[in-house]
């Protein structure tokens, strides 16, 4: 019976937008077995990606809603739900998404055991067709490799986001955490994750981040360019967060540096171009690129375009700035989709797993809509 609460919540979860694809060897059933107790996957199983009351959910589910709300108040803080909670009408509780969601809120909750399911199922996960046609991530500069004469909109510029911000949290970066765990890795900054807006609440009452200042913000965008970390938004013009990744640790860019055209698998504005005139082959900007986009090529750098990101991590530690960042043809930018909700919509289109009617998609677009006002 425990087994079949658990294929059914895989079931569930891969009709979700990001998808939890099956695997032969079942990996992603134990994954859930390690996350959830028997009665916590059936409870999952009553939850959708509109935001509701407990009582909502306790008819769905068949318990009363005092179980209900005390259950999933212990399910968000295991991270195996996402909740709004607000002083009129209370906590409200949504399905999460495996990535992101699920496997990001287990910061600090990580075993070996865990990290070595993970990483037998990212291959799966990462569904490649699909992140080419609708990508999850999208690139943008650090600050200081823009520019001024570079036309860069708000929603690529790392520090207007953070500036557009009145409730900021940040949290150790779940990749680098689970490579150090299994003894590998890197050195770079672990608590490098900004999180905004309700998702900021989210994380900071559970203990996964903890809230911060905008200044401490952009403190944390300046330490990502000096430790050479690639800033990665999510796919949307109104982002929930902010990652800074490294191309060792990172699960996207791990498995897209496998690809020799990774940079097609996410939303990236920019090139990097090297002027070869006054370019001295000193190689510090391919030992800065995450993405094995730069190599020498006698005395001068060469940038594999397929490749680059566009992140601006090889502009700024040019002694001779002989790199600048350049915006790609119009043809060669995704479209980047006005909020998570239009992201979630695009990507289930390419999934196959639009099942939700228009009406529920409406409801969605309301709460999400009324978050962002009050970011």
């Amino acid at each position: 019976m425990a087994t079949d609460a658990y294929q059914r919540l895989a079931k569930h979860l891969d009709g979700l937008p990001g998808g939890y694809p099956p695997t032969e060897s079942g990996v992603e059933l134990r994954i859930l077995r390690r996350l959830f107790t028997p009665e916590e996957a059936e409870l999952a199983l009553s939850l959708t990606l509109l935001a509701e009351e407990p009582r909502v959910i306790s008819r769905r589910a068949g318990i009363t809603t005092a179980e209900a709300a005390e259950r999933l108040e212990a399910m968000e803080k295991k991270g195996l739900i996402y909740a709004v909670h607000s002083r009129r009408r209370g906590p409200r509780y949504m399905a999460s998404q495996f990535v992101i969601g699920i496997w990001e809120y287990q910061v600090g909750r990580l075993t070996p055991e865990l990290v070595h399911d993970f990483e037998e199922y990212l291959p799966t996960l990462s569904q490649a067709d699909v992140w080419k046609r609708v990508p999850q991530l999208r690139t943008i500069p650090v600050g200081e490799a823009v520019d001024a004469r570079l036309e860069v909109l708000s929603y690529e510029r790392a520090e207007e986001i953070v500036r557009g911000q009145n409730r900021i949290a940040v949290a150790p970066c779940i990749c680098r955490q689970e490579k150090r765990l299994v003894g590998e890795g890197c050195d770079k900054p672990l608590e490098t994750c900004l999180v905004f807006g309700a998702a900021s609440d989210f994380y900071a009452r559970n203990s996964i981040g903890r809230a911060i200042t905008q200044e401490e913000a952009l403190a944390v965008l300046r330490l990502a360019e000096s430790s050479g970390l690639v800033l990665q938004p999510g796919n949307s013009q109104h982002t929930l967060n902010i990652c800074a990744c490294c191309g060792c640790c990172c699960g996207v860019l791990r498995t897209l540096k496998r690809y020799p055209d990774p940079a097609r698998y996410l939303t990236t504005s920019f090139v990097a171009v090297v002027n070869a005139e006054t370019c001295e082959g000193c190689g510090i900007c391919t030992a800065r690129c995450q993405m094995d986009a730069i190599r020498l090529d006698g005395k001068r750098a060469v940038v594999d375009p397929g490749r680059c990101l566009g992140c601006g991590l090889c502009v700024t530690t040019c002694p001779t700035g002989s790199l600048r960042l350049a915006r790609k043809p119009e043809f060669e930018q995704p479209l980047v989709p006005r909020d998570v909700v239009d992201s979630a919509i695009r990507l289930g289109q390419a999934r196959g797993k639009m099942r939700w009617p228009a009406l529920a998609w409406m409801v969605l677009r309301s709460q999400m809509d009324r978050l962002l006002a009050r970011r």
